[in-house]
């Protein structure tokens, strides 16, 4: 069934219209009168609603009922990824969508190679936010995480460490694992950070420690960091049952 995110004060009527993206998009699916769709207020809102009126450049819909989404994880899982290079964040972005991450939130480290200036993090950020619409709603989801950028690293630990659990992995770490860290606390809340291509500095992991972070391996092999956020979130899903 074709899925369509609105904004949140659209869904207050008992019909609506599509229009923008949405309405590129009914196009292309072909849309008839009578046929059901979902529409999605992005905050964890659905509504089944039916093709009512087709004109041109106009697809009128009647809502029948909503619900809160059944699709969304019961832990809130937050990324924080260091900025990288290419499109190595929009693979991020899209996979953890799927994957079911509350927000991904961006930010600088001392080794990032990639430093894109203001300008160009706006337009970046909009095709982030895109990226993560697409994959929500690609996923069946009915919450379209955030996309956040930091501008800084010390900025980025004290937004993560409000999380009931926050933890940074560290290839040099050895003896602490994610297992184990899981396996300690209760949380409802969880921050993830990793680091860039160059990892982190010394001190920027104590800075986590004395910031509250457990500090964790993902095991012996070096995963690149594009690959280290998605396992982390992979397996909170999995302790936490979304699997």
């Amino acid at each position: 069934m074709a899925r369509f995110f609105v904004d949140a004060r659209e869904l207050n009527s008992d019909t609506l219209t599509l229009t923008g993206s949405n309405l590129e998009h009914a196009m292309v699916l072909r849309l008839k009168v009578g046929e059901e769709v979902i529409v999605c207020d992005g905050q964890g809102r659905e509504c089944k609603c039916v093709v009512s009126d087709i004109a041109p450049g106009k697809f009128s819909l009647t809502v029948k009922s909503c619900q809160v989404s059944e699709a969304e994880a019961a832990v809130k899982a937050s990324v924080y990824m260091a900025f990288s290079k290419g499109d190595k964040p929009e693979h991020v972005i899209q996979k953890a969508t799927e994957l079911g991450a509350y927000e991904i939130v961006a930010f600088p480290t001392e080794r990032c190679v990639s430093r894109p200036d203001e300008k160009s993090l706006k337009k970046k950020l909009e095709r982030w936010q895109k990226i993560a619409v697409s994959a929500a709603e690609q996923s069946g989801r009915g919450l379209v995480p955030q996309v956040i950028i930091l501008n800084s690293y010390p900025e980025a630990l004290k937004r993560a460490a409000q999380a009931d659990l926050a933890i940074l992995f560290y290839e040099n770490e050895q003896a602490n694992t994610l297992k184990a860290a899981l396996s300690n606390v209760k949380f409802q809340t969880i921050s993830l950070l990793t680091g860039p291509e160059g990892g982190l500095e010394c001190r920027e992991v104590e800075q986590a420690v004395q910031a509250g972070f457990h500090i964790c391996t993902l095991g012996k092999r070096i995963l690149r960091c594009e690959t280290a956020p998605l396992c982390a979130l992979s397996a909170v899903m999995y302790h936490t049952g979304e699997f």
